[in-house]
C-alpha cells in the first residue's frame, strides 16, 4: 500500500458521520500509529443536503457510491449503509474484486453474505475487516482471530445488544412496564424511535451469533433454523418473581459444540444475580468464551452507537494501514468446515412458566398433572392470589427438560377456560 491512502465512506447515517469526522480529526494520531497518511475522497449517500451534525465536503460528495470506485482510486473502502443485500452487497462485492480492502460494523451482511464476500476478498488478497459488526467497541473479533487462535473454543455467548439490556434493566430498577421502557430507550436514543424490532425480537443479537460461531469454531456461518426470541413478551411480573428468586432476566446469544454438533440460539434466559453475566446491566455488552488451554475469557464494553463503533472501525483500519492482510474469518475459506447442527427439539433446560390462571380449586393441580405427564419435574412454585379480580399468577421453575417435551406438554393450556393466556415460558441459563 502506498503512503497515502486513499479513503472512501459509503452511508452517512448517524455511524457514517461520526467516522468521517474522526477520520478528519485523528490524521495525525494515525499517521503516527501506522506511518500512513490517509485522505477521504469520497463520501456517498441518499441525500446531499441534509442536515448533519457535522459538515461534509460536498466537492468529494456521490449519490451514486458505485461510482467513487469507478472513478477513484480507492484504497480502503468503509461500507456503513447497514442493508444485507442492494447497494450494501453490491458495493462491497465489487471494492474487494477491484482490489480494494473494505470495513464494515455491518452485521447483517456479514451474516448473511460473508463466505461469499471472504472468498473474494482471500482471491483478491485484501482485507475484509468487521470488528465493528460484533459487540461495537468490544474487540472480540481480533481476540478470537488473533489472541485466542491457538485455542480450542467450544462455546462462545453473551449480551450482544444494548438495548434489549437496558430495557430489561430499568424495567427492574424502576418497576416501569416494557412498553414504557421502551419509549425512554427511544428518547435516549438507544432504541430506533421508528421501528425497534429488529433488537427487540432478537435478530440483531442472532446476526452477531452467527458471525461468533463461524469465527469460534473455523466453520462456514450456518443457514439452520434456530431457537430466536426476543424480550416483547417480558411482562414486569416475570421481573419481580425473578427478583423474588434472586434471579435476573438477560437476552443472551449462545453458540457452543454439544456433541460434536453447532447449537446456536438467541433466548430471554434467568440467570443467577451471583454470577458475572447476571450483572452486567444497562448498555453495556459482555462476551464469555470457553476453550483450551485458555479456559474463560470475558469481554466487556459498550456495544453500540458511533464512539464504540468507530472505535472499532479506526482500529480495523490501523490493522489495514500497517498491512495486516489476514482471513476475514481467520482461516482460508477452503479450510473452512460446515458443521452439522443439534437438533433443536432435544436442547434441554430448567424452565420458568408463568401462568394466569382463575382463582378456583383444581387448577393448580391439574397444572401440575400435566406437567408430571410428560415427566417435566417441579423445583419450585410462587403463587400469587389476585383476589379483588378472582385471578392468580402461578410462577413454576422445573427441572430440566427438552424443547419437543415442554413444546407438547404447554399446548394443551391454550384450550382450558381456566389458564386465562398461553404459559410465558423463560429458560434458565445451564
Amino acid at each position: 500500500m502506498n503512503k497515502i491512502s486513499n479513503i472512501a465512506i459509503v452511508g452517512l447515517g448517524q455511524i457514517g458521520l461520526y467516522l468521517y469526522n474522526e477520520l478528519k480529526t485523528q490524521t495525525k494520531i494515525i499517521q503516527k500509529k501506522t506511518g500512513k497518511t490517509i485522505k477521504i475522497v469520497g463520501i456517498s449517500a441518499k441525500n446531499k443536503k441534509k442536515k448533519r451534525k457535522f459538515k461534509i465536503d460536498n466537492k468529494i460528495f456521490y449519490s451514486d457510491p458505485l461510482k467513487i470506485l469507478k472513478e477513484k482510486k480507492i484504497d480502503i473502502l468503509f461500507e456503513c449503509i447497514g442493508l444485507s443485500d442492494g447497494i450494501s452487497k453490491k458495493v462491497v462485492e465489487l471494492a474487494l474484486q477491484k482490489k480494494i480492502n473494505v470495513i464494515t460494523p455491518n452485521k447483517a451482511l456479514i451474516a448473511k453474505h460473508g463466505d461469499y464476500l471472504a472468498k473474494i476478498a482471500e482471491q483478491n488478497k485484501v482485507n475484509l475487516e468487521f470488528e465493528a459488526a460484533v459487540a461495537g467497541g468490544i474487540p472480540i473479533i481480533k481476540t478470537i482471530k488473533e489472541g485466542l487462535a491457538s485455542n480450542r473454543i467450544n462455546k462462545v455467548y453473551g449480551i450482544l445488544n444494548g438495548t434489549t439490556n437496558y430495557i430489561l434493566t430499568e424495567m427492574e430498577k424502576t418497576g416501569e412496564t416494557f412498553e414504557k421502557v421502551l419509549k425512554k430507550a427511544q428518547l435516549l436514543g438507544y432504541a430506533e424511535p421508528g421501528n425497534p424490532k429488529l433488537d427487540l425480537n432478537g435478530f440483531d443479537a442472532f446476526a452477531k451469533v452467527r458471525i461468533l460461531s463461524a469465527l469460534s469454531f473455523n466453520s462456514l456461518i450456518s443457514r439452520e433454523k434456530c431457537i430466536m426470541e426476543g424480550i416483547e413478551n417480558i411482562d414486569i411480573k416475570d421481573i419481580k418473581i425473578a427478583n423474588q428468586l434472586n434471579l435476573r432476566i438477560k437476552l443472551l446469544g449462545i453458540s457452543e459444540i454439544i456433541n460434536g454438533k453447532l447449537f446456536e440460539t438467541v433466548h430471554p434466559c434467568l440467570v443467577s444475580k451471583n454470577t458475572y453475566i447476571g450483572n452486567v446491566n444497562g448498555v453495556m455488552n459482555a462476551v464469555i468464551t470457553h476453550g483450551k488451554p485458555v479456559g474463560e475469557s470475558i469481554l466487556q464494553g459498550e456495544g453500540a452507537g458511533p464512539g464504540p463503533t468507530t472505535s472499532s472501525l479506526l482500529a480495523d483500519l490501523m490493522s489495514v494501514l500497517r498491512g495486516n492482510i489476514k482471513y476475514p474469518f481467520g482461516i482460508s475459506f477452503l479450510n473452512r468446515k460446515k458443521i452439522s447442527v443439534l437438533n433443536n427439539d432435544k436442547y434441554t433446560n430448567s424452565l420458568y412458566l408463568r401462568f394466569e390462571v382463575r382463582d378456583k380449586p383444581g387448577v393448580l393441580s391439574l397444572i401440575t398433572k400435566r406437567l408430571a405427564k410428560y415427566k417435566i419435574s417441579i423445583k419450585r412454585i410462587i403463587q400469587t392470589p389476585d383476589k379483588k379480580n378472582n385471578k392468580a399468577t402461578i410462577a413454576i421453575i422445573t427441572h430440566k427438560t427438552t424443547e419437543a417435551n415442554a413444546k407438547i406438554c404447554l399446548s394443551v393450556f391454550r384450550k382450558n377456560k381456566n389458564i386465562l393466556k398461553y404459559p410465558t415460558l423463560i429458560r434458565l441459563y445451564n
